[in-house]
């Protein structure tokens, strides 16, 4: 983010946590500052600047999506984006996050449950899709502009083989017109009100029609990659599907539903691990090294045919 705007997007939190311009003892936080978003807490507000090109009637959709489910999404404090040196903002109530030092108390459960409801939501009309291909192509072009990296060639390899709508270069299936969230993880979970009230999902960046599995793909992925317990991947499916979510059968194999997606948010992170290695000149984590090669055993076991679209 530019200098000028941090501050501006500070003041703004600042002015809509008061009704009133007097002293306070709150403090100013930034919760994330990256390329395509930066967020800035006072007291219980919240400011977000958006991704530079951001669409705003795009965006309006979403948040009405969020203000119209506030059992579901986080709901934004104003209905509408405002400008602020040329990037978007966006107003949102404070929530508690999910505490990264404590994995036990992660709330599969919730999350499951939230995903279920969102996607039984009817969409509304002229919602655009949801940006998960979108997201991992833009993995993949980090991942060229990073430079020559020794474990760049598994995770390319992996990317070829995944069908076009999974990368971006074709319109996901046309049966798959469900609400979903884009983007889902653990750090897109709240409390709100803070600091114990239910489980809400955030950040509609990516909200959209398309494929629920993509929301079920990233702890598909850790499980496939032995990051994620089998017992805390049986909690979150369980509770999906005792949720009545729609990504995956009721019974039965539910992989067949999931591998595409699952492959293709194994991709985006390893491209990503690979290029801020890069950037910061420091070797590849176990961690890292697990999701890449998870990379270089899928070359050996073509994708499951998602809902029999292969491309």
């Amino acid at each position: 983010m530019t200098a000028d705007v941090l501050p501006a997007l500070t003041a703004k939190a600042r002015r809509a946590a008061h009704t009133e311009p007097t002293p306070c003892a709150h403090f100013d936080t930034v919760l994330a500052d990256r390329q395509d978003a930066t967020v800035v807490r006072h007291g219980d507000t919240v400011a977000k600047a958006h991704a530079p090109g951001t669409d705003p009637a795009e965006l309006s959709l979403r948040l009405t999506v969020a203000a119209n489910l506030p059992d579901t999404l986080l709901a934004p404090l104003a209905p509408t984006p405002a400008d602020l040196h040329g990037r978007l903002v966006t107003l949102w109530p404070y929530g508690s996050p999910v505490d990264p030092e404590n994995p036990d108390a992660a709330p599969w459960e919730a999350a499951a449950t939230l995903l279920a409801r969102l996607h039984r939501t009817p969409a509304p009309d002229g919602l655009p899709p949801m940006r998960g291909p979108a997201k991992a192509a833009r993995a993949i072009a980090r991942l060229h502009a990073a430079g020559p990296h020794p474990a760049t060639a598994p995770v390319l390899r992996a990317w070829a083989a995944l069908p076009a709508w999974a990368r971006a270069e074709a319109p996901m299936p046309p049966a798959e017109r469900i609400l979903c969230h884009g983007d889902m993880h653990l750090g897109q979970l709240v409390r709100h009100p803070a600091p114990s009230g239910p489980w809400l999902l955030i950040d509609v960046d990516d909200l959209g029609v398309g494929t629920p599995a993509w929301d079920l793909a990233r702890p598909a992925a850790w499980y496939a990659c032995g990051l994620l317990p089998p017992e805390e991947w049986l909690r979150f499916l369980t509770a999906y599907q005792r949720a009545g979510g729609p990504a995956v059968p009721a019974h039965g194999d539910p992989w067949p539903a999931l591998d595409v997606a699952a492959r293709a948010l194994t991709v985006q992170t390893a491209a990503l691990a690979i290029a801020k290695s890069v950037a910061a000149g420091q070797p590849l984590d176990e961690v890292q090294q697990a999701v890449i090669d998870a990379c270089d055993r899928m070359g050996t076991v073509p994708p499951e045919l998602a809902h029999g679209f292969a491309t």
